[in-house]
């Protein structure tokens, strides 16, 4: 982290769609904190890739004040994007992102802004946050590159932060670096703010059709729903499962009703289905992949599960978001 009296500068490279809440949840606590400490500790930019506005996820549009080509003087770069973003010019822009980092530039993803950052290669060798909802999408796309569920990862000059709430919660920690304690607890107070996650908080994930979050399960619940996770692609036999925690498979079943509503192969299914929808939603995979992706050796058995899962089929569902795509399958707000 930077300390001193000069004031750091994070740039926040912003794509058609991406989240206005990572946004606005990144630079309010930087302005309270150079409010609060009656100096200019922080100074932000918006960066766009060309330097034309950019509409975000709320429809709202904003003018960045440098394109990602201009003579940028950075201490931190942010991307802010959702999973299916990519630049107009990937190859230079994605140059002009490894020559900031170079140069002593530290660089970040934000929710979905991750999927870009490992698109230019920076996230190679390295680990990172991502988003819940976006696991099996990201996992999908990069096989080799290591992730994790924790709501912030900084390695080494890579930072990653998991959405809004937990972009909040690495300004804290940039204000603690700078400014100190006193002074990030006050920000923390005036946005009501109780608790500032560090590294290895883990996401809390909600359970499946429940009113509750995974690290609120029973232990075998959980280890077993673990044991499902590491399993989407090749689905293990719930005895075996059973086996695993040590529980028979008859607790097994009763511990997921209790605790979940659903059997363990119900459970089951329904992560294999929400990982689907994930894959269906945030890439570009066909439908044979997809169906291979969740233990499934034919499409016809995914398409019957998915549509009872969700309503609707996932061909249904790729044409429905693709009303909302532009040319090179792109996102624009939704």
């Amino acid at each position: 982290m930077i300390k001193g009296d000069r004031t750091t500068t994070l740039g926040f490279l912003i794509f058609p769609g991406f989240p206005m809440s990572c946004l606005t949840s990144a630079i309010e606590p930087l302005r309270a904190a150079n409010e609060i400490s009656g100096e200019a500790a922080f100074d932000w930019k918006l960066i766009g890739e060309t330097g034309a506005r950019v509409e975000s996820s709320a429809h709202i549009w904003f003018d960045p004040d440098q394109a990602l080509g201009d003579d940028l003087e950075l201490d931190y770069l942010f991307l802010l994007s959702g999973p299916l973003a990519q630049f107009d010019s990937p190859r230079g822009s994605n140059g002009k992102l490894r020559s900031l980092n170079r140069h002593g530039v530290r660089i970040g993803g934000v929710s979905g802004g991750v999927f870009p950052l490992a698109r230019s290669g920076l996230l190679d060798g390295h680990t990172c946050s991502v988003h819940w909802c976006y696991a099996s999408a990201f996992a999908a796309e990069f096989p080799g590159l290591k992730m994790e569920s924790d709501v912030i990862i900084i390695d080494r000059d890579r930072l990653t932060v998991s959405g809004a709430a937990a972009v909040f919660d690495l300004m804290l920690t940039l204000i603690d670096a700078r400014l100190g304690e006193e002074v990030t607890t006050e920000v923390a107070c005036w946005f009501q703010h109780p608790l500032m996650r560090g590294q290895g908080v883990r996401q809390k994930v909600p359970t499946l059709r429940r009113e509750s979050t995974s690290d609120m399960l029973p232990p075998s619940v959980r280890q077993a729903i673990g044991i499902f996770g590491e399993h989407l692609e090749d689905p293990v036999n719930v005895d075996d499962v059973a086996q695993m925690v040590g529980l028979s498979p008859r607790q097994l079943e009763r511990n997921f009703k209790s605790a979940t509503g659903q059997s363990p192969s119900a459970y089951f299914r329904s992560m294999r289905m929400s990982a689907a929808r994930q894959l269906v939603l945030y890439s570009n995979d066909s439908m044979t992949s997809i169906a291979a992706a969740v233990g499934y050796a034919a499409t016809a058995p995914l398409v019957r599960h998915y549509r009872e899962a969700f309503g609707t089929t996932p061909q249904q569902d790729r044409q429905k978001i693709n009303l909302f795509r532009v040319e090179k399958n792109r996102p624009i707000p939704s």
